[in-house]
């Protein structure tokens, strides 16, 4: 992650939010989804995602239904017991990790549960998907985190 567009990125970030959230809102949604793949692509030729693991140690993904069964017998251990164990109810009523880092993250930055990781893990950081349009204000909250969604804001802004 040492490229020039990357440097002091979360200070960046952070002084353009007004700029990101103005894009977000004022953007063509049509021509915004035909520019995502080439951003996406691109700026994930500059994060490597596990030198960086910003997410795993700031955002607690939703584990909904599915990815709590997938992950209960991939752990070989209870449905509750997992709940038990690892996860709380937010103000949402999903059920999110307990704390931060997420407890599945190891020291090396790899996921110990990651073939069964719940989908928001999977499709995190939406920078391939409408999400990035239709949530704004997760994108926005994203960027101050995610180097690979700065990039792509900056990208799609710069088009």
């Amino acid at each position: 992650m040492e490229s020039e567009n990357l440097k002091n990125w979360q200070q960046k970030s952070l002084d353009k939010q007004a700029q990101f959230k103005q894009f977000l809102q004022k953007a063509d949604f049509k021509k915004v989804i035909k520019q995502l793949p080439d951003a996406h692509e691109q700026a994930f030729e500059t994060v490597d995602c596990l030198a960086c693991a910003n997410c795993c140690k700031n955002y607690s993904p939703r584990f909904k239904p599915p990815d709590v069964k997938r992950i209960a017998k991939y752990l070989k251990m209870s449905e509750s017991a997992l709940k038990d164990t690892y996860l709380r109810r937010d103000e949402d009523g999903d059920f999110v990790v307990k704390q931060s880092p997420c407890p599945f993250l190891g020291s090396d930055n790899y996921c110990s549960i990651y073939e069964a990781r719940p989908s928001d893990c999977h499709r995190f950081p939406y920078t391939n998907e409408d999400v990035l349009l239709k949530k704004k204000q997760i994108t926005l909250k994203n960027s101050t985190f995610c180097p690979a969604v700065y990039l792509v804001l900056e990208k799609l802004r710069s088009v």
